[in-house]
């Protein structure tokens, strides 16, 4: 929109010189977040069917990222080591044996099932994505823009898209709409590979689960954390359910 000078003053859109221009912005309905719409219980089957859709093209057109396998597996070893290394500390009270035992599980996909990862980075599902696709960034209104991509780091957006479906089913669960994640995964199964009994997706989510836990409880590391009684709250909420993502994993190593 133009901002134009008159004789005596400025004005938007006049007929005026014109002296700079301004972007006008529409304020989103925070009612129809993604997160808002499963807290209220009233997300419906069509609304699964477009985000996926939407999510569905995203993926088929984001850039690929070439990466070493070696690399690759050696970010997915550093993640999970500052994961543990942060809800291990003592000062946050956090269920040791929980955490030992959800570690001891991710370490065991990473040693015995390392090539199925490689095989993922050979078939160049490593992608330019989105970086925190949570429900509080997607409108389900049309033509359900997906906000706040993490722009200012491109290493933190590049990753397997199906563990970004995998973060979005995570969240969707959390949240009480299990099945909208199970919708979208379903949905995107073929294009991002994803087969069930490899593991991979589960390992990704307990993965995801255990990064929300550390940078939750993680707030009480600031001097004067905002609201301290929440984040302890989520932390476990998260590790409950890394805790049983890691039960069913183990449960698909043994066979």
């Amino acid at each position: 929109m133009p901002l134009t000078e008159g004789p005596s003053d400025y004005a938007i859109g006049g007929s005026g010189r014109v002296a700079d221009w301004l972007v006008v912005m529409r304020r989103l309905n925070e009612d129809e977040t993604l997160e808002a719409v499963l807290r209220r219980g009233s997300a419906g089957r069509a609304d699964a069917d477009r985000l996926a859709a939407v999510l569905s093209r995203f993926y088929s057109h984001a850039a690929r990222i070439l990466v070493a396998p070696e690399t690759y597996l050696a970010s997915l070893h550093e993640a999970a080591a500052l994961d543990w290394q942060v809800l291990l500390n003592r000062r946050f009270d956090l269920p040791h044996g929980t955490l030992l035992r959800i570690a001891a599980v991710q370490r065991r996909f990473l040693k015995d099932n390392a090539s199925i990862l490689v095989e993922r980075v050979r078939r160049r599902l490593i992608v330019d994505g989105h970086g925190d696709l949570r429900p509080e960034h997607i409108w389900l209104a049309p033509p359900n823009p997906i906000i706040d991509c993490l722009e200012f780091n491109s290493r933190l957006r590049a990753s397997d898209a199906l563990a970004e479906i995998a973060f979005l089913h995570l969240e969707c669960e959390r949240l009480g709409g299990r099945w909208f994640g199970d919708a979208i995964r379903r949905r995107l199964a073929r294009a991002l590979q994803d087969d069930p009994a490899s593991g991979v997706f589960l390992f990704y989510r307990l993965g995801r689960a255990m990064l929300r836990a550390r940078l939750s409880i993680a707030h009480l590391l600031d001097a004067h954390p905002r609201t301290p009684e929440k984040w302890p709250r989520l932390a476990r909420a998260y590790l409950a359910i890394a805790e049983a993502d890691a039960k069913r994993l183990e449960q698909l190593l043994a066979r």
